[in-house]
């Protein structure tokens, strides 16, 4: 599984073009609206329009004041404003709305487009890198794009009109609701906040040179040596960290010359790279033999000194930090990045995400399930076990012939994009559905690991970006790509089949995820590859609930990282990276050492996602429980025909659209108890 850093990208980006503007410093909290002069606005409105929605006129004129400052005028503007620009009538509300996320598509639709051109080679494997495409990179179209609004007043109407609700309201009165009256609260989101554009300016900046210090994190795997001086990877083999270093501990359970060997040596490679020990000459150079047993590195075969990697990693982190946290004062109500980014942005408060996690790694049956991979192994299991793949049809299949018929299959990008309407066919969509989806999809090489970059207006393409080498794309590429296909699959039909452009898109980012690893779990039927287990169904649920045991530790990880950062923000790099390794430690000794019978292992902490996509991880997490409901409702149902159902639902709250997608909320109890059912298996597998 990758990650997703564009889609997090754009959610942040989309803040960005919504809530930011200029704000003299010495005035900015300076609102001039007293609670009098709103009590007169209301009174005023509901005398002149008597039928009128009273508590749209009282919520409208109260965010409106909330928003409104000195720079906008004086108290007898804002309420000149008001009575010109109060809409009481339920047509013209419509018409206004209308005009209004129609030149929205063209505005959003157009800066997406701008950053995906300014970004390209960062992004794609086109052309050498010069550091003026970062210069570039770091440029957001949007940044004044609220400036510009709350100056011509058009946010102010907006507010006044079509004011936001809670996410309490959301969830009870939505429930009610119609689409438009969900999509006018939608457009009531987009002004929340009035924060400087110099400090969304610094967060795309220190966003930027995080993609470009992963993006350049590559381990050139055939310049390692081990204890015997033997290089056990292939000579081209280039591996971009965690990603990569990951997918490539996965390949080797099907390995049995020198897989284990391969893993634990990766995992000592891991190691180096979260504690800062690794040598600052072996990241993205092949140039030097390093032994990561023994921290050692070699020039011509002789030894040479070298200097640790100086913390940059958890600079990055840090950096992130403090341009987030230096908007907070401008949120009223989610007033730190934490309640931004879960109850804000995935609209599930972070304590409530924390409890259900705690609950599903806390469940007995991790224990049997451990035992049972054990079993399987043939050995005590090791760190790097929380990536096992062996339930998966594939752990038979060697990654040698996989990538022949890959490679094979797409030797280029190109060669990918002309075959998608194919794999749309062959997951049953009709040729002519499949075609349309196909025809908004285009294919491109990745500098990166990969990831799917959405449109945001109907008449662009989304993006689909995952590595394709010299040979032609290998397996590992694949799979990413199906991953991202689903992301696209899912960000055409939340476009295109939305009923209102404001409610394009899905709830938070672990809805896009359901769908990506949906897709993912085909990828070995796309390449005509069939699975006659009797037992797939079971195998597939220990999967699942393996790789969901994994990456809720991760995402608690994140969590704990980010409040310890809130607890101690003037720490240093060196203060970072310990408290990291701790609490990576504490999370593995709470609930993975009883599994695993080892204590004090940092593996949690190796996620690239922790330095340029903020508490992004917990949606991973929501991902994999989504998708096992949606899986379970749409079993014996048209797979093609349920997709278009669910993902066209649009962007309500999480609790209603899993409402509408399969009649239940988010659980883990769909899981846990497949799983406890399928452990009482084990001699049949």
């Amino acid at each position: 599984m990758n990650k997703k850093n564009l889609i997090s990208i754009l959610s942040i980006l989309l803040i960005f073009f919504t809530q930011c503007t200029q704000v003299d410093q010495t005035n900015r909290e300076e609102k001039n609206i007293d609670q009098k002069t709103i009590t007169t606005v209301e009174n005023a409105l509901i005398e002149k329009y008597p039928n009128a929605d009273q508590e749209m006129a009282r919520r409208g004129v109260q965010h409106a004041a909330s928003l409104w400052r000195s720079s906008d005028g004086t108290t007898e503007e804002f309420k000149a404003f008001c009575m010109k620009h109060f809409i009481s009538d339920a047509e013209e509300k419509k018409i206004v709305f209308k005009k209004i996320e129609k030149n929205f598509e063209s505005l959003w639709g157009h800066q997406n487009k701008m950053v995906l051109d300014l970004n390209e080679n960062m992004h794609l494997d086109v052309e050498p890198y010069h550091k003026i495409d970062a210069m570039f990179a770091s440029y957001s179209p949007g940044a004044h794009f609220a400036e510009d609004f709350y100056g011509n007043k058009i946010a102010f109407v907006i507010a006044l009109n079509y004011p936001p609700y809670s996410l309490d309201e959301k969830n009870e009165l939505g429930k009610k609701w119609s689409s438009l009256e969900w999509a006018y609260a939608r457009l009531g989101d987009v002004f929340t906040a009035r924060v400087p554009a110099e400090l969304s300016k610094e967060i795309n900046n220190v966003a930027t040179q995080g993609e470009i210090y992963i993006a350049d994190y590559n381990i050139y795997m055939g310049h390692l040596i081990n204890q015997n001086d033997e290089k056990i990877f292939p000579e081209d083999m280039v591996l971009l960290s965690h990603w990569n270093l990951r997918d490539e501990i996965k390949s080797n359970y099907a390995n049995q010359d020198n897989g284990l060997e391969k893993q634990e040596m990766i995992y000592e490679v891991m190691k180096h790279i979260i504690h800062q020990t690794i040598p600052d000459i072996v990241i993205n150079s092949g140039e030097y033999d390093w032994n990561p047993i023994t921290n050692k590195v070699y020039q011509q075969g002789e030894e040479i000194t070298f200097n640790p990697e100086p913390n940059t990693r958890y600079l990055q982190i840090l950096n992130n930090f403090k341009a987030l946290k230096a908007t907070d004062e401008y949120y009223p109500e989610y007033n730190t990045f934490i309640k931004r980014s879960f109850s804000g942005s995935k609209e599930i408060p972070q304590i409530e995400v924390e409890k259900l996690f705690d609950e599903y790694l806390s469940s007995p049956v991790a224990k049997e399930v451990g035992k049972l991979i054990s079993k399987r192994l043939g050995r005590d299991l090791k760190p790097f076990d929380i990536w096992y793949d062996g339930f998966k049809a594939r752990s038979s299949i060697s990654e040698e012939e996989l990538n022949k018929i890959t490679r094979k299959k797409y030797p280029t990008a190109k060669a990918m994009e002309e075959d998608l309407d194919n794999i749309l066919m062959k997951l049953g969509w009709p040729k002519e559905r499949a075609d349309f989806i196909a025809s908004k999809v285009t294919v491109d090489p990745a500098r990166g690991s990969g990831h799917a970059w959405g449109a945001q207006m109907k008449s662009e393409n989304a993006h689909l970006r995952t590595r394709v080498g010299e040979k032609g794309m290998d397996y590992k590429g694949y799979n990413i790509a199906i991953h991202e296909f689903g992301h696209n699959v899912e960000q055409t039909i939340s476009l295109h089949d939305v009923e209102h452009y404001m409610l394009n898109g899905v709830p938070n980012t672990a809805f896009t995820e359901a769908l990506a690893f949906m897709f993912q779990a085909r990828d070995l039927q796309l390449l005509g590859i069939t699975n006659d287990n009797p037992d797939k169904e079971y195998l597939k649920t220990l999967d699942n609930y393996w790789s969901v045991f994994e990456i809720m530790g991760v995402s608690m990880v994140d969590m704990k990282v980010w409040k310890w950062l809130y607890n101690n923000p003037n720490a240093t790099e060196a203060e970072l990276k310990d408290a990291t390794v701790d609490i990576a430690k504490d999370v593995w000794n709470k609930y993975y050492a009883p599994v695993y019978g080892i204590k004090d292992e940092p593996i949690l902490a190796i996620y690239s996602h922790m330095i340029n996509s903020p508490l992004y991880l917990a949606n991973y997490s929501f991902g994999h429980l989504i998708d096992f409901q949606i899986e379970n409702y749409i079993e014996g149902k048209n797979f093609s025909e349920e997709v278009d159902r669910i993902w066209s639902i649009g962007r309500l709250t999480p609790e209603i659209w899993m409402q509408k997608a399969v009649g239940e909320d988010i659980s883990i109890e769909p899981m846990i108890k497949a799983t406890e059912e399928a452990v009482k298996r084990p001699n049949r597998f």
